[in-house]
């Protein structure tokens, strides 16, 4: 999977911006301003999604290119490669995952504003 193509997908979710607040190189999606995608925009070997925690375990045992979230929450946080080793259609899945964990966590007065 290409970072522009994981960018496009991001992007066409409800609501999603993106920013580097950390540097210029970190590149973070956000939902109702909390993140639920992070990436490095210099290597793109990987990207930080939150999960359920239960299901963040399972995938872990299951995929050896899904590990605790690097420099994350590892209960709530999983780095996935997208180097080959995942299938693009979980990491796509797992993107989604995310986006609806974060969106369900707002406030919603935020969430109907997304729609």
């Amino acid at each position: 999977m290409t970072l522009s193509y994981f960018r496009d997908f991001c992007l066409g979710l409800p609501g999603v911006s993106e920013d580097t607040p950390f540097d210029a190189n970190t590149l973070c999606f956000r939902v109702g301003g909390k993140i639920f995608a992070i990436a490095d925009l210099e290597v793109w070997d990987f990207v930080n999604l939150k999960c359920d925690p239960e299901r963040a375990i399972e995938l872990r045992e299951q995929y050896p290119g899904i590990t605790p979230g690097y420099h994350m929450n590892k209960k709530l946080w999983n780095s996935v490669s997208v180097e080959g080793s995942v299938p693009d259609s979980l990491i796509i899945e797992l993107t989604r995952h995310s986006y609806e964990l974060v969106r369900g966590s707002l406030p919603k007065s935020v969430r109907e504003g997304l729609e």
